[in-house]
């Protein structure tokens, strides 16, 4: 697409967050972008008439003031590891990358990028909530990549390496999860590593990577950044998630664990988690009413409380086969299946 303009050729900034520190550091980054003003972010954002995968192709940014709520429950969505006070937010509402599964593409409208910059106040939620935890015994888990990819950003903005100076004045009671797919680990690696905080690559074999996630960086890259991350003594998980089951699915990714463990020594890795392709129902069928990318859409399916994944005794035969592939490798209490 020759006459698409490239990514973020133009910055829209509300009004009232001109002077906040991460926009000033947007405008130097992006000094030769178009600015265009704007009231509220949902003018641009929420606009009729969008085509997310257009917009992907020429994202633009658009820095705005997040109003409440700053935090949200674990939905089903999101695994909360047996620990009731696991919340999720949203900082950034977009990702840098484009996967064919990815549910972000059913969830808006558009393609473009929202960028919260008024990171005190989801700092100061965190502070409040803490002192309010349903289980005071546990810490506060917070995913902090739900509708992103965070890391994936820090060449943009460097939001990673502010969540993590936040959350290491916790004292263990904030634990901070930052799930990625990037190879970026060297723009946080002079950073001392911190218990509170978990770094979570998310692994395919190579023929996924290829296939279903090529705008996002290739199974090589993303060990690289694990095998650093660990070597700087780093908590890190890794997750086989989703799992999907193409033609010859189970030698493809028992192959695959073989691969990833003839490299990375799994003593090292805090647990690795397992679940196979599941979607909200509505978002599955605004995504396949678009004319979707790809054939995972056309797959068959069912619906089990209001989500979209494969035939429930598929699903569960495909991770118990995968797990006791693992289990040659891995401690049985380090495998955390999302079924």
């Amino acid at each position: 697409m020759k006459y698409l303009l490239p990514n973020f050729s133009h910055i829209y900034i509300e009004k009232d967050v001109k002077d906040m520190p991460l926009t000033r550091i947007a405008l130097r980054r992006f000094w030769k972008a178009k600015i265009v003003w704007i009231d509220h972010y949902k003018d641009i954002f929420n606009r009729l008439g969008q085509d997310f995968q257009l917009q992907k192709s020429s994202m633009k940014i658009i820095l705005a003031k997040k109003r409440e709520p700053f935090l949200y429950g674990a939905s089903e969505m999101i695994q909360d590891y047996d620990n009731p006070n696991t919340f999720y937010n949203t900082p950034v509402i977009n990702c840098l990358y484009n996967c064919d599964y990815c549910y972000l593409q059913g969830m808006y409208d558009s393609g473009n990028m929202v960028i919260f910059v008024n990171e005190n106040d989801f700092f100061d939620a965190i502070e409040k909530k803490i002192l309010n935890l349903e289980d005071s015994s546990k810490p506060m888990i917070l995913s902090v990549s739900y509708n992103t990819d965070l890391l994936a950003l820090e060449n943009i903005l460097p939001l990673v390496r502010r969540w993590i100076h936040f959350a290491c004045k916790k004292n263990g009671k904030l634990i901070i999860e930052v799930r990625t797919k990037s190879g970026l680990f060297s723009s946080i690696d002079d950073i001392e590593p911190n218990d509170n905080v978990i770094l979570s690559w998310t692994l395919s074999p190579q023929i996924i990577c290829d296939k279903y996630e090529s705008s996002a960086p290739p199974l090589k890259s993303r060990l690289e950044a694990i095998k650093n991350a660990i070597d700087k003594g780093w908590c890190v998980r890794i997750c086989f998630d989703p799992i999907l089951l193409i033609d010859d699915w189970y030698e493809i990714y028992c192959e695959f664990f073989d691969s990833i463990f003839m490299e990375i020594d799994s003593k090292k890795i805090k647990d690795f988690t397992m679940g196979v392709f599941r979607m909200n129902k509505d978002y599955f069928k605004k995504i396949k009413r678009r004319e979707p990318r790809s054939e995972i859409f056309y797959a068959d399916y069912q619906v089990d409380n209001n989500y979209i994944s494969i035939d429930k005794d598929k699903r569960e035969d495909a991770l118990s086969r995968l797990k006791i592939k693992l289990e040659k490798k891995i401690q049985n209490k380090k495998i955390l299946i999302w079924k």
